[in-house]
């Protein structure tokens, strides 16, 4: 609260009812349709209109009933709303129950049939895209059962289809549809955090700088296109996802994404000050294959090529730097073309230099290709100062 203070919010049960039964994490989400209604789940579904000052209990025993022990069971584990419809509303709970209400909470529906019984309903989601559609994961390794369980349903969960496939065995935590492209899927096991960009029917492995660790959430930011990862003991991992964001349905073998450019500067490998070195720039190309093994990146003016190198490509994003850089024997090239008065000269560094201009940035693997544009803006000039000639 903007005054400090704090105020401690939870439903409560009517007096002469049984007490709510909660999991050791209960969900609770703010509807994305109105940050003032709050929703809380133990093993009924409540509703906040006023920020959690009063609940309301909306549904009946969600789950298979409670069972005698130290810890709560019979628990719900995850809630979703439809950032599409107001109203429209998924359960899940701790012993393999899933259900969903159209009418903002007043009826439910069991949609459980067709999936695996009993197992932890680890994440429940709604599609950010298509408003039938909803995502769940199931949880076996509390029953030795370390399958991974990824499931999706098209038509509010009236039937469902595994999109487990090529995942290792691994009890799944979280799963996730990208907010800006359907086609991508990411998940989070036991083990790690894995990638579709084909809807589920493929997943590729977070592994560089990720280590094998348990990702039990995630979350893609909508504005800075970062996907988060909370981890088991090993903190917040974060990776910026846009370049996967940009991939079509059917992804080329080759893709190269669009690069920032650089604005020119006469100072690029020149020394600033003595004790310093050459002021060396750089930009990275994002570039996507299919399959791994080696390729080639060219920087080219027209049908002049001005620089080509050999690099070993990953399939999936790989990240190539390039320092702006041209080989000496395209310089004079490179100055025809741009009609230059004067001569492309070497640096302090001894390297010569892109001028201002657009290029294309080519990658080549095996017969497949793919272009993107490279721009090098002129420098802004300075404003002179008063009295200055």
């Amino acid at each position: 609260m903007a005054s400090g203070d704090r105020k401690y919010i939870t439903p409560t049960h009517e007096l002469g009812d049984a007490p709510y039964r909660w999991n050791w994490e209960a969900p609770i989400m703010l509807s994305s349709h109105n940050q003032d209604i709050v929703y809380f789940g133990s093993n009924k579904f409540h509703r906040s209109m006023n920020q959690g000052s009063e609940f309301e209990t909306l549904s009946g025993d969600l789950t298979n009933g409670g069972k005698k022990g130290d810890v709560s069971y019979g628990t719900l584990t995850t809630i979703s709303e439809s950032p599409l419809r107001f109203g429209l509303i998924y359960t899940g709970s701790d012993d393999g129950l899933i259900h969903v209400s159209k009418d903002v909470g007043q009826t439910w529906m069991n949609i459980s049939s067709g999936l695996p019984k009993d197992f932890w309903v680890s994440q429940v989601q709604a599609s950010n895209h298509v408003e039938g559609r909803v995502y769940a994961s199931l949880n076996g390794y509390r029953w030795d059962n370390f399958e991974a369980m990824v499931y999706v349903s098209n038509d509010y969960g009236k039937t469902w289809t595994s999109i487990s496939n090529n995942l290792p065995k691994e009890p799944v935590n979280v799963v996730k549809e990208d907010p800006k492209n359907e086609n991508i899927i990411y998940v989070g096991t036991d083990h790690g955090a894995y990638v579709s960009l084909d809807k589920g029917k493929s997943y590729m492995a977070f592994a560089k700088d990720l280590p094998a660790v348990a990702i039990h959430d995630l979350v893609i930011h909508p504005r800075e296109n970062d996907l988060i990862l909370g981890s088991h003991g090993r903190s917040i991992f974060v990776a910026d996802v846009s370049a996967l964001q940009q991939l079509p349905e059917t992804s080329d073998a080759v893709k190269i994404f669009s690069s920032e450019g650089a604005t020119f500067s006469d100072r690029w490998g020149n020394v600033g000050y003595y004790w310093g070195g050459p002021y060396e720039p750089s930009t990275t190309f994002e570039v996507y294959t299919k399959s791994s093994g080696k390729g080639k990146i060219s920087i080219s003016m027209d049908d002049t090529i001005l620089k080509e190198w050999e690099v070993k490509l990953d399939a999936g994003i790989n990240y190539i730097n390039y320092d702006f850089t041209i080989e000496e024997s395209s310089s004079t090239s490179l100055k025809e073309q741009l009609e230059l008065e004067e001569e492309i000269v070497a640096k302090e560094n001894g390297s010569y230099y892109l001028q201002v201009g657009d290029y294309t940035v080519t990658v080549t693997m095996s017969n497949d290709e793919g272009k993107s544009k490279l721009s090098i803006k002129a420098p802004r000039e300075r404003p002179k100062r008063k009295g200055s000639k």
